[in-house]
């Protein structure tokens, strides 16, 4: 779950607004001059914000029918990002494996790509605040009354991929898993009725309700535990990543966010 130039005079009327007041997280402004970070003025000399993204992730960075033009969820939310910044929004595509690498050898200026914030990541590069929440969910048969929690998947069976952090919770939880290669062969079992349940993320689930409807399926139970997902930066480009805060922070206020993600969802996904 993208941009437009600017004349120079207010390019540069721009750069000053956002270098001067914008903040992340509620922290105190940060100037380029202060910290010795250029990369929001690098941004706006050149017209450009590079975004790495894989290109093949539906429903956050794909090609329509394959071979169409890049869209998604990331896209969007990045292009509207770019047009609140005054510059236009490039994209290059990169295996995930290989993101973080170009995103440190300065092959582009940031990732969206749903990368989720954690400790480890945010030990070693900047995240805007995040544009993505979820949580994980069970999907059960509509006519099922017996699993409201996922206290009462003990004794159930789920399917789920065995290398999924899902599959740790369904079997923390006493289910017996059964082993599937993705989404699509697990929520097919469901419907068969050959397993009582599986585990996945809201947004596989909201994407696979928008894209081809639930008829059959619910959401039995919701975890108290949320993932974020955000624009990633390399380390030090707090101005950039101050001025992203701020662009989100007008997209979020003007209904933009909750707009592409109701496009994509169905619902509001950005917080």
């Amino acid at each position: 779950m993208k941009a437009k130039f600017i004349a120079a005079a207010l390019l540069t009327a721009v750069a000053v607004s956002l270098t001067g007041c914008a903040t992340s997280g509620g922290g105190a402004a940060r100037s380029s001059s202060a910290t010795g970070d250029d990369s929001l003025a690098a941004v706006q000399k050149a017209g450009v914000l590079t975004i790495g993204t894989e290109g093949t992730y539906r429903p956050f960075s794909f090609h329509a029918g394959g071979s169409g033009d890049l869209t998604g969820y990331d896209v969007e939310v990045a292009q509207a990002v770019a047009g609140k910044l005054g510059v236009k929004a490039t994209f290059e595509e990169t295996q995930w494996d290989g993101i973080f690498a170009g995103l440190e050898a300065g092959r582009f200026d940031v990732i969206g790509n749903q990368v989720t914030i954690n400790a480890e990541r945010s030990a070693k590069y900047e995240f805007s605040k995040p544009y993505t929440v979820s949580t994980g969910v069970v999907v059960v048969p509509d006519g099922d009354t017996s699993i409201t929690s996922f206290k009462s998947l003990a004794g159930k069976t789920t399917a789920q991929s065995l290398t999924s952090n899902w599959y740790t919770l369904a079997k923390d939880s006493g289910a017996t898993v059964e082993g599937v290669e993705g989404w699509a062969q697990a929520v097919d079992l469901v419907k068969q009725g050959r397993v009582d349940a599986t585990i996945n993320d809201k947004l596989t689930w909201l994407d696979y309700k928008n894209d081809k409807g639930a008829n059959g399926l619910k959401v039995a139970a919701e975890t108290d535990e949320k993932s974020e997902s955000a624009f990633a930066f390399k380390k030090g480009s707090t101005t950039l990543t101050d001025a992203v805060n701020t662009a989100l922070d007008d997209l979020r206020a003007d209904g933009t966010l909750a707009t592409i993600s109701k496009k994509y969802f169905g619902e509001d996904v950005s917080e």
